[in-house]
C-alpha cells in the first residue's frame, strides 16, 4: 500500500524543540508549580522539578520550536532529487512560514505530511505552539472531525510497528538496522538545549534537524523496498 503513494505528493519533515527558558529560575511561580506537577511522573523521585527543567522542551506548553527542517522529492526526466529546507529564528515566524508552504505548496487531498514519531510528537507539539502563538491551525494539521483514514499524517514508527504497539524505535535505530548512514554524527536531542542558549550555534542545530528529515526520508524509501538516496541526490535549498 505505501508503495502507491508518489514521493512527490510527500513533506517530509522534523523539529527541534527547547524550554521556553533557559533556567527553571525564569520561570513564574505558578509556571515552576505547574512544571513541577507536569514533570513528576518523568522524573525520578531524587530529580527536582529544577534538575529536570533541561528536559522542558519535550512539552509544548513549557517548551519552544527553534527549527522545522522539511524535505521534499522531486521527481524530472527519471532523475530523483530531494530537497531540503529549514525554517529557524523566532517562533512565531518559524510557525508562520511553515503554515505558508503547507498552504501553498502542499494544500491539496493528496499531500501527506510525514515524520519519524510524528504523530505522538512533531505533529501535535507544531499544532499546540500555533495555538499558543495565535496562529490558526492550516488544514494539514487540524484533525478535528477526521476519521483516522483520512489523518494526512505518515508516521515511520508507526509504519515500523506493523501493529505492534509495545515497543518504541529511535531514528537511530531504524536508520542502523536497515543499513542507512547514520544522521546522529555531531550532537543529538539532549544537546539541542546546550547548544542553543550556552553556544548560541542556531546553525549547528539547523544542520543536525536537516539530517534527520533526510534520514526520515532514507527510511520511507526502505520500507518501499527502494534504494536510498545518494549525497549527490540531496540538495539544500
Amino acid at each position: 500500500m505505501i508503495k502507491r503513494i508518489k514521493l512527490e505528493h510527500i513533506l517530509f519533515l522534523d523539529i527541534e524543540t527547547v524550554p521556553q527558558h533557559q533556567y527553571f529560575d525564569d520561570l513564574d511561580d505558578v509556571s515552576k508549580a505547574l512544571w513541577e506537577q507536569k514533570s513528576q511522573y518523568q522524573r525520578k523521585e531524587d530529580y527536582s522539578a529544577e534538575a529536570f527543567y533541561d528536559r522542558a522542551g519535550i512539552w509544548a506548553e513549557f517548551g519552544k520550536i527553534v527549527c522545522i527542517s522539511v524535505g521534499y522529492f522531486v521527481l524530472k526526466n527519471n532523475a530523483r532529487n530531494f530537497r531540503v529546507t529549514s525554517f529557524y529564528g523566532e517562533e512565531i515566524k518559524i510557525l508562520t512560514d511553515f503554515k505558508n508552504l503547507l498552504e501553498t505548496h502542499f494544500n491539496k487531498s493528496h499531500h501527506l505530511l510525514c515524520a519519524h514519531n510524528g504523530k505522538e510528537f512533531d505533529f501535535p507539539y507544531i499544532a499546540r505552539r500555533m495555538i499558543i502563538n495565535k496562529i490558526d491551525i492550516p488544514f494539514k494539521l487540524d484533525l478535528f472531525g477526521k476519521k483516522p483514514w483520512e489523518v494526512p499524517h505518515l508516521d515511520t514508527l508507526e509504519l515500523w510497528k506493523f501493529g505492534d504497539y509495545k515497543t518504541f524505535t529511535s531514528l537511530k535505530l531504524m536508520a542502523h538496522v536497515l543499513g542507512i548512514p547514520s544522521p546522529k554524527d555531531d550532537i543529538d536531542g539532549s544537546e539541542v538545549c546546550k547548544v542553543f542558549y550556552e553556544e548560541k550555534d542556531i546553525e549547528r542545530i539547523v544542520v543536525y534537524c536537516e539530517k534527520d528529515t533526510v534520514t526520515v526520508a532514507q527510511i520511507l524509501l526502505r520500507l518501499r523496498n527502494e534504494d536510498i538516496l545518494l549525497d549527490s541526490e540531496i540538495l539544500s535549498v
